[in-house]
């Protein structure tokens, strides 16, 4: 069980597999007021950023879960340089249709939406972990703009325009769905360009060290590609913020 390897090349050298950065996220564990000991169930959880500065910093315990065998082995390195090895563990295995054993103070799916088939099955999947009072974080894409065409949608990785809502549209579509939204961070373009951007780095970097990887015809065509295309279509047109949702 894997992720792309596309993906375990680009990200390797990510803490943070999404556009917040370190400072946001902080942000964003301050604004949910977290209680240490507090429990946090985070699926799709990558290196494990989140949850280990969230045990250093306000004392949470908790579960990470990801198919990444690189990113979970990155996040249980994460907890042992921060000190937070015996409060947090990390699960290499599906996030699909996981459920805790035991009812969470939070339950997050930030940047992996689709393991539900999309936003309202990840908030369905979520719930049965979360006990009663508990926030649900969900991180999730919306356009800054609407693109004009398809065609842009699709320069933003999308398959359709219809794949996202705008931000006002997807914050009350939390409504529509009775949860209320008590917080959220938003993601800028500075932290899209740091998402985005140090993929090419890492990219060209491992093309110097693995010139005659079978593999290598697909990072040169992606390190030619990936520059001018976000620049011309993400940048400008999606956004992606974490949201903090309660159930009416």
């Amino acid at each position: 069980m894997d992720i792309p390897r596309i993906f375990t090349i680009t990200e390797s050298a990510h803490r943070i597999h999404n556009p917040i950065t370190p400072d946001k996220l902080a942000t964003l564990g301050a604004a949910l007021r977290l209680a240490p000991g507090a429990s946090l169930l985070d699926l799709g959880s990558g290196s494990g950023e989140m949850l280990c500065t969230w045990a250093r910093d306000h004392g949470v315990i908790g579960t990470g879960v990801d198919m990444s065998q690189l990113f979970t082995e990155q996040a249980q390195d994460c907890a042992e340089e921060l000190g937070v090895a015996h409060q947090v563990k990390f699960i290499h295995g599906d996030a699909a249709g996981f459920v805790s054993e035991q009812k969470v103070d939070v339950a997050a799916c930030v940047g992996a939406t689709w393991i539900a088939g999309g936003v309202a099955g990840s908030i369905a999947l979520l719930a049965q972990s979360l006990r009663p009072g508990g926030i649900i974080l969900i991180g999730e894409p919306f356009w800054r703009q609407l693109p004009p065409t398809e065609e842009v949608a699709k320069g933003c990785l999308a398959h359709a325009i219809s794949d996202f809502f705008t931000l006002p549209a997807l914050v009350a579509s939390f409504g529509q769905l009775g949860y209320d939204v008590v917080e959220m961070v938003l993601a800028d373009q500075d932290g899209w360009d740091r998402y985005e951007a140090a993929k090419w780095l890492t990219m060209r970097r491992w093309l110097e060290a693995n010139p005659s990887d079978d593999f290598a015809p697909e990072v040169r065509a992606q390190l030619n590609l990936e520059p001018t295309r976000y620049a011309t279509y993400t940048r400008d047109y999606l956004g992606w913020g974490v949201f903090a949702l309660m159930q009416r």
